[in-house]
């Protein structure tokens, strides 16, 4: 499980790094095989030893500034145009 989501995060920061996703595609299929090269490695030392190495290249290429999507929270877009909320109606007043 810490792989996919190690292979996802690094995905989406070469797409944050990338101007075009042309050129994104190419950085992602150098993601890959750098997974590819590790899948079948089953010492538990090894892994973690992967794992921390992945996690610190991870956090060395943060980017400043990460895309985010409008619409997610934290986007530009986030919680506009939200329904009117339905309230009851008031009770009837009695002079």
């Amino acid at each position: 499980m810490p792989n996919r989501s190690l292979y996802r995060r690094s995905l989406k920061l070469a797409l944050n790094w990338s101007v075009h996703r042309n050129l994104w595609r190419g950085q992602a299929l150098y993601i890959r095989s750098l997974f590819e090269n590790n899948r079948n490695v089953t010492d538990p030392r090894l892994q973690r030893a992967l794992l921390k190495e992945t996690e610190k290249l991870l956090e060395k290429w943060k980017h400043p500034d990460p895309y985010i999507p409008p619409t997610a929270p934290g986007g530009s877009k986030y919680e506009r145009n939200l329904p009117a909320p339905n309230l009851d109606p008031p009770p009837p007043l009695k002079f």
